[in-house]
């Protein structure tokens, strides 16, 4: 019997990302769970007014701002810490956000999980598989790549791990997604 190419899932892995950007945006639009991600910046017209007078563009930002270990441990540093804010930023192009141009990458970033899920079923699962096995192999994978990335911001970014939890809740979701499609549509003999 030959074994299931990843050729054979192209169907299965453009369902699967079909599936997680329907899910996705029932979360996203239609729930509450992520109204609370952010909050506003208290005075937000002052703030952003000096933000563009001191000529911030787009890019990634630490508060304070130390260029090497050495200065992370020189007084003045750990002064400017202490009186705060601490923290990360990530500004944008200026604009209105691009949506359109998001959510294709989102699709293609759920497609790549999806093509990696069945991949890694090509390599444990023969065709005709019983698909609960099906199910708990590519669900793994799924799982593991939706579900765990946002934990990384919690570590480094100091993401509050409430919002993190709601995002590792939705990955979870996105994993099962992609297991069920994979489960139904597992090639047969």
């Amino acid at each position: 019997m030959p074994e299931v190419t990843i050729t054979e899932l192209w169907l299965p892995i453009l369902l699967a990302a079909a599936a997680v950007f329907v899910v996705s945006s029932v979360i996203h639009v239609a729930s509450p769970l992520h109204k609370a991600d952010y909050k506003p910046l208290p005075d937000e017209d002052r703030v952003l007014e000096a933000l563009r007078g001191a000529g911030l563009e787009r890019g990634g930002y630490a508060f304070p701002y130390a260029s090497s270990m050495k200065q992370m441990a020189e007084e003045g540093f750990i002064a400017r810490q202490n009186l705060g804010p601490v923290g990360f930023m990530q500004v944008l192009p200026k604009g209105p956000i691009k949506m359109g141009g998001a959510l294709l990458i989102w699709f293609l970033y759920s497609a790549l999980l999806a093509t990696f899920a069945g991949y890694i079923g090509t390599l444990c699962l023969p065709r005709g598989a019983d698909d609960h096995e099906v199910f708990r192999i590519t669900g793994t994978v799924a799982l593991l790549g939706f579900a765990t990335a946002p934990i990384q911001d919690s570590i480094w970014r100091g993401v509050q791990w409430a919002v993190t939890a709601r995002f590792v809740f939705g990955g979870i979701l996105y994993g099962l997604v992609t297991a069920g499609v994979f489960g139904a549509m597992w090639p047969g003999v």
